[in-house]
């Protein structure tokens, strides 16, 4: 295995009227390509935040993130915006599907940022459908789709355009939890079988047992591992 993600002497802080704020604090951190790291931790202990700097959304007050061969703590915010596009998938809480487009036209969101054809767009996202079982749904509307199915569509648009990383912040948060295990077995396939690199945020132990290994954070550091 080689190391994908690599931030060293990581610090975030943030100015909160006259006070400054320190999220993350000196932290360390090394993802091996193909590994899928749960990231468990209390509310406001910068879990977030860690996976915000990750996905190039937001910049570190001091250290350095360097993604393969990108260093993202040194790109301006259109460069970001483009490495982003390219690299890295988001999986969120709640959906965000667009509920006047269809699960096709919302997996095709993304690509709309490439220069890649309608009729290839189109292909790339019957094919991410396929992956998650909803090439069946492609025709309907968030409105007819279940809570997993919605989460599955966010899936399939998260991974068309075949992503570095795929970063999920409390993916089954909103799910009950017969469907929370059969997202957390989708993701587990996409780790397995199709050797992305994940990196989920979870309050949920149960969770966290999905993955590979689980490191805890506790105001804004990394405490030792948990038993993955």
């Amino acid at each position: 295995m080689t190391d994908l993600v690599v931030l060293n002497d990581i610090s975030r802080t943030y100015q909160k009227g006259k006070e400054r704020v320190e999220v993350l604090h000196k932290l360390d951190l090394t993802i091996e390509d193909g590994d899928f790291l749960a990231l468990m931790g209390p509310s406001g202990s910068g879990k977030t935040t860690l996976l915000n700097l990750l996905g190039g959304l937001d910049k570190p007050t001091s250290g350095t993130v360097r993604v393969g061969d990108s260093a993202l703590h040194s790109m301006s915010s259109g460069q970001l915006s483009r490495w982003r596009a390219r690299h890295v998938g988001f999986i969120f809480q709640f959906y965000n599907l667009l509920p006047v487009l269809t699960a096709q036209k919302n997996v095709e969101l993304p690509l709309l940022l490439t220069n890649l054809g309608s009729k290839e767009r189109a292909k790339r996202a019957t094919t991410a459908l396929s992956i998650v079982g909803l090439e069946d749904r492609a025709s309907h509307y968030p409105r007819e789709l279940s809570g997993g199915q919605e989460q599955r569509v966010a899936i399939a648009r998260a991974i068309v355009s075949d992503p570095t990383l795929l970063l999920c912040d409390e993916p089954t948060g909103d799910l009950d939890r017969e469907t929370a295990d059969e997202i957390l077995q989708l993701l587990q396939a996409l780790n397995r079988d199709h050797g992305k690199t994940i990196i989920m945020v979870t309050h949920d132990g149960r969770a966290a047992e999905y993955a590979k290994h689980t490191l805890h954070m506790d105001k804004g550091t990394l405490t030792a591992e948990l038993a993955a």
